[in-house]
């Protein structure tokens, strides 16, 4: 199994963190923030410079209900997602007649036909594609849909899948929730999408049928991990009612990092005989200051094994499942590791759960 090739779609709104800040002081919570020096304050501590958001920002303080801003990720997420997939296509030097699978991973929105079913439709995909829509994963939903997308292709090593993570954060923002939590989440978490193509051991090393040519061969996947921790649902996820989508955020999880991880890929790596010593690139997901500095501390990393992760964290926010995503189109496109270097892809996310992919550049 190899990745073939990966890309991103961001909306066209661009913003410093700084604009979006007082944006929400001023139209969003106008007159609602007892000290609205303090969502400064927080917003200055999450490590984003700039994010993408679907719509102006004088847009949201207009949606009036949960309906309206679920039609709205559903449009937007469409868009994206067809341009994410077609970039990513285009990389992989194949066409969209060659998918044999698709996988659609969000936590931002719900739709019944589900989003895949839109995207097969609009992009005239072949009628035996098979689909899979995934809901609830959080910011492990990157690493979840690409270890299915492996599975897949481990079963059909003669099939090529996609796999599209796609999350319009900025809709869930809550305009009556004044926790800590949610000034929190109003200054982390951005939008927009990625996808990725995995073709399986027979396809890997085949030319393209298309006429395109691939730009840069992706590392194979060598294996998949999870790791399921129990009675831990309160650290992450959704409080979901009448008003949309409710943040939820333990300031435990630090902690539960630290307890927990080191062990956990250390069990993960033995499974190949390998240790972290052996690891020469690390792709970790944008989960924010906090998760990434308890990631590097309890893993024993050095700075530069984080770096793009921080790079994309101020480009672009936290983008949950699509987060590290991001950061492996980058690695692959800009930073790839010498040929043969073994290398780690983790997730974490609502479950709570962590998720491990082994890669071989």
């Amino acid at each position: 199994m190899r990745i073939a090739g990966v890309a991103s779609a961001m909306p066209e709104h661009r913003y410093s963190q700084d604009t979006i800040t007082a944006a929400l002081k001023s139209i969003y919570w106008s007159g609602k923030l007892e000290r609205p020096e303090r969502l400064e304050q927080l917003h200055s501590r999450v490590g984003v410079d700039y994010r993408h958001f679907a719509f102006p920002l004088e847009r949201y303080a207009q949606f009036t209900s949960w309906g309206e801003t679920n039609a709205a990720w559903l449009e937007v997420a469409q868009e994206l997602g067809i341009r994410a997939i077609d970039a990513a296509l285009e990389r992989a030097g194949l066409s969209r007649h060659d998918l044999d699978a698709l996988f659609v991973v969000s936590i931002t929105g719900i739709a019944s036909p589900s989003l895949d079913a839109r995207l097969i439709n609009r992009m005239r995909l072949r009628p035996d594609i098979k689909r899979t829509p995934i809901f609830g994963v959080g910011c492990a939903g990157g690493a979840v849909g690409l270890s299915r997308a492996a599975d897949y292709t481990l079963a059909y090593p003669d099939h090529t899948a996609a796999l599209l993570c796609v999350e319009i954060c900025s809709l869930t923002m809550q305009r009556d929730d004044m926790s800590t939590k949610n000034l929190i989440a109003a200054g982390l978490f951005g939008d927009g999408a990625a996808a990725v193509i995995v073709k399986g051991s027979k396809t890997a090393n085949s030319p393209s049928t298309g006429s395109r040519i691939s730009t840069r061969e992706g590392p194979q996947i060598l294996g998949c991990g999870s790791v399921f921790y129990p009675d831990t649902e309160e650290i992450m996820g959704w409080d979901i009612s009448e008003n949309g989508f409710k943040v939820v955020l333990s300031p435990r999880l630090p902690e539960l990092i630290k307890k927990n991880l080191a062990g956990d890929v250390d069990t993960f790596l033995g499974k190949y005989k390998l240790r972290r010593s052996d690891i020469g690139n690390w792709v970790i997901h944008t989960g924010g200051p906090k998760v990434l500095n308890a990631i590097q501390d309890t893993l024993g990393l050095q700075d530069s094994d984080l770096e793009q992760s921080w790079n994309s964290l101020k480009r672009f926010g936290n983008l949950s499942s699509a987060s590290v995503l991001l950061v492996l189109e980058e690695i692959l496109m800009n930073h790839a590791p010498a040929s043969g270097t073994y290398g780690v892809l983790l997730a974490m996310g609502p479950g709570f759960c962590s998720e491990l992919i082994l890669l071989r550049w």
